[in-house]
């Protein structure tokens, strides 16, 4: 059986995700924080906080445990999206800065690093496809956000900017790596934002007329993880009602 591992699965694109998989007969290791709610918990989705420098590798370990020793995507979806305004203290600032960078660029590029790593030592399917790797951006890459998220849009451009340096790196060694980029999606993280910034009156920059829902970027997470030809490698897929068009 396929086993991917998709973090921050425990809610929004991850959970949308998670299903949109397994309902292709995919096994699916999930992942959430530690930090959420004990209400949220699911013992069949790995805790690992990844505020915590070591977190990653220890999630990927006890992924590979779960699959029996091999996982042929990985889904990089967990993120934070708080708020960090300019006028903070210049400690809380920086403490915001390091925590988002660490949750949403750094333990993805650890967990890249492991699957690379795992699958150079793989041998590739008949389509010559050694693993799959796709990361969940956001168009904030490419466009930027508000003042009070410097530190989203530069993890968010970070990530983008590993993705295609995986895909040129290792797609001679039958490693593709893909992104999405999405702009609002209907999750509470972006409800709390859409909210904060005016709520419908936002609506008025996506020309789609409304925002994107969970299962639309599942199925595009899902076609990059089961499906995209090789030849996709590197791509960066744009999600966002025509909000911001490259």
């Amino acid at each position: 059986m396929t086993s991917i591992l998709v973090t921050g699965s425990s809610r929004g694109i991850g959970a949308a995700a998670a299903q949109a998989l397994s309902a292709r007969g995919v096994e699916v290791i999930g992942h959430q924080s530690r930090a959420e709610p004990s209400g949220g918990a699911d013992h069949t989705r790995i805790a690992a906080d990844f505020s915590d420098p070591l977190s990653a590798q220890l999630l990927w370990e006890e992924a590979m445990d779960r699959s029996g020793g091999h996982i042929s995507a990985v889904i990089n979806n967990a993120g934070l999206f708080d708020a960090n305004p300019l006028d903070s203290s210049d400690i809380e600032w920086l403490d915001s800065w390091e925590e988002t960078l660490r949750i949403n660029l750094t333990a993805a590029a650890q967990l890249s690093r492991f699957a690379v790593k795992h699958w150079q030592n793989r041998e590739a399917r008949a389509d010559g496809i050694r693993g799959r790797l796709v990361h969940v951006a956001s168009r904030a890459a490419y466009r930027g956000d508000s003042p009070a998220h410097w530190h989203y849009a530069a993890a968010k451009g970070g990530m983008v900017a590993m993705h295609k340096t995986i895909a040129r790196s290792y797609g001679a060694q039958g490693i593709v790596s893909f992104a999405v980029t999405p702009g609002f999606t209907d999750t509470a993280m972006a409800g709390d934002y859409l909210e904060s910034r005016g709520g419908a009156g936002l609506l008025a920059d996506i020309p789609l007329g409304r925002v994107a829902t969970p299962e639309e970027i599942a199925s595009i997470i899902a076609f990059c993880a089961l499906d995209a030809p090789a030849s996709m490698t590197g791509a960066v897929i744009d999600a966002n009602g025509a909000s911001f068009v490259r």
